[in-house]
């Protein structure tokens, strides 16, 4: 349903929004009041005939509203307005806020068509969200329903197409038309991850979640251009209980007294644990077998048994999570059980292994001290007495917490490190990787720097002389890397570690 301008003046004054009234407007505006807006863009390039266009950003130039005007916008939306180009101005108090309520306001809010289960946490997301589409796909095909939708860091399907992501949550109005889709193609679930940026910035301002799950809280983002303190972090992942209707959350881990004081802002409250028994789904009984781990939940009562076609005795707690989105819509156990041990995550633990099995490569999307903790910890659980070699770096820009964290973290675990760029924005990936090492010597933990990830990865694989597990960490399933000219495509970490594995097994087959 297309909407008349009108209807966005009163949209926004009803939010506060508008920097002068709509009668004012209206006086200035004129018959072009009842103009219809066919569009809501940030983006010039997409601008078709009657778009409102939303001037965003702190790089946001003049050129790029002209530009918007050739290609037809009828009206632009800022904060201040811009007198060299002539087109109808329409002032408003947040930018950021008011592209919110447009972009929803002008896909008439397609969430609310389907159960909308949004993911924060630290650590987590992405494997928690995949858990949960995986079950739900299970549960949609008992019953022959459409598969569900998923907005994650590794890929967005919303029913109409299927792609990897560039970010963990959209913009606000390319995600409300990734909703838009889904409502068209009928799907009755999305999951999405809901980064702390996303909660603080507003990109999920004007939506309401069926289910948000609360993971964990660790020390990360902070940052001049991210989150100034570790209170404004937390902060903003707490916003998430202010918009869902049922809260999920994980009791025993850190500050998980004060997520559970704010999911009392939820209509409903469910928790889960693997160390507290209190929790409305208790898990328990870890046990690895294979390449699998099976373990056992207490699901509001009920005893039940479940398996992890992936390793890591922490994925436990991401699958809880996921149990318990799933009691709350009802789904059987079955599915679940079936989702969960189906389900795999691009970039999560990923192995790859020679010929002759002395070289072990895992691939995981470890970031921060948190996951890092997590990794290590799983590592030698899972491969007692291999050699360990961890090859990581740190973004450039943003995070800067995380080059001691990831150095600490690395030099109390490895026998050896190999530091590599890891997006380094517009910053030299040789100092960045100078400053974690800054951080290493204190360990006396052998470390070298090479620049190149490719390099970096074909070293770490052909210098293995005994049994080693090699961990590849900080990109996952990415062929992306941000340098200072924008977004280079290169190959993934697993490109690498199979390409060299198999040059690694060619030289095995020559001796």
């Amino acid at each position: 349903m297309k909407h008349l301008l009108a209807d966005y003046l009163q949209m926004l004054a009803g939010h506060g929004l508008l920097s002068q009234t709509v009668e004012t407007l209206g006086e200035r505006l004129g018959e072009s009041l009842q103009r219809e807006i066919t569009l809501v863009s940030c983006d010039s390039r997409k601008v078709i005939p009657g778009t409102l266009f939303i001037c965003k950003g702190a790089g946001f130039r003049e050129d790029f509203l002209r530009m918007a005007k050739e290609r037809g916008a009828a009206f632009y939306l800022s904060e201040k307005p811009y007198e060299g180009v002539d087109l109808p101005w329409i002032g408003v108090s947040d930018i950021r806020a008011a592209m919110a309520h447009s972009a929803s306001f002008c896909y008439d809010r397609p969430w609310e068509a389907f159960r909308l289960v949004g993911i924060t946490g630290t650590k987590g997301k992405s494997t928690t969200a995949f858990f949960l589409k995986a079950i739900f796909d299970v549960y949609e095909k008992s019953r022959g329903g459409r598969p569900s939708g998923l907005i994650s860091t590794i890929l967005t399907e919303d029913g109409k197409e299927s792609r990897p992501s560039r970010m963990t949550t959209p913009e606000p109005i390319e995600l409300e038309e990734h909703f838009a889709n889904a409502r068209e193609a009928g799907l009755d679930y999305v999951t999405m991850e809901v980064s702390s940026q996303a909660l603080k910035y507003d990109r999920v301002l004007d939506v309401q979640f069926d289910v948000a799950a609360f993971l964990n809280i660790g020390y990360d983002h902070i940052s001049p251009i991210e989150h100034p303190t570790w209170e404004d972090y937390f902060a903003s992942k707490l916003r998430i209980f202010s918009q869902c209707r049922t809260a999920v959350v994980h009791l025993g881990v850190d500050h998980s007294e004060e997520m559970l004081a704010a999911a009392q802002k939820a209509r409903k409250v469910i928790t889960f644990s693997e160390t507290d028994e209190r929790a409305d789904v208790y898990g328990y009984g870890m046990k690895k077998q294979g390449r699998e781990t099976h373990f056992k939940a207490r699901v509001l009562g009920q005893e039940r048994e479940y398996i992890l076609g992936i390793p890591g005795f922490f994925n436990v707690s991401n699958a809880l999570a996921a149990i318990a989105v799933a009691e709350h819509y009802g789904i059987p156990y079955d599915c679940v059980k079936e989702g969960l041990k189906r389900a795999r995550v691009p970039g999560r633990m990923e192995e790859y292994t020679s010929a002759d099995g002395k070289i072990v490569t895992i691939i995981d999307y470890a970031h921060n001290r948190l996951s890092f903790e997590k990794l290590f910890a799983a590592a030698k659980e899972e491969f007692p007495g291999r050699r360990i070699v961890a090859l990581f770096g740190a973004s450039g820009g943003k995070a800067i917490n995380r080059r001691r964290d990831l150095g600490e973290v690395a030099a109390a675990n490895a026998d050896y490190i190999y530091l590599t760029e890891d997006d380094p924005g517009r910053e030299d990936p040789t100092r960045i990787a100078e400053e974690i090492a800054s951080y290493i010597k204190p360990f006396g933990t052998p470390y070298e720097i090479i620049p190149d990830r490719k390099e970096a990865i074909r070293t770490a694989i052909h210098a293995a002389k005994e049994p080693t597990l090699l961990l590849l960490a900080g990109k996952g399933h990415e062929v992306m890397v941000r340098r200072a000219n924008g977004y280079e495509k290169g190959p993934s970490d697993a490109d690498c570690a199979r390409k060299y594995l198999t040059d690694y097994d060619g030289g095995l087959a020559g001796d």
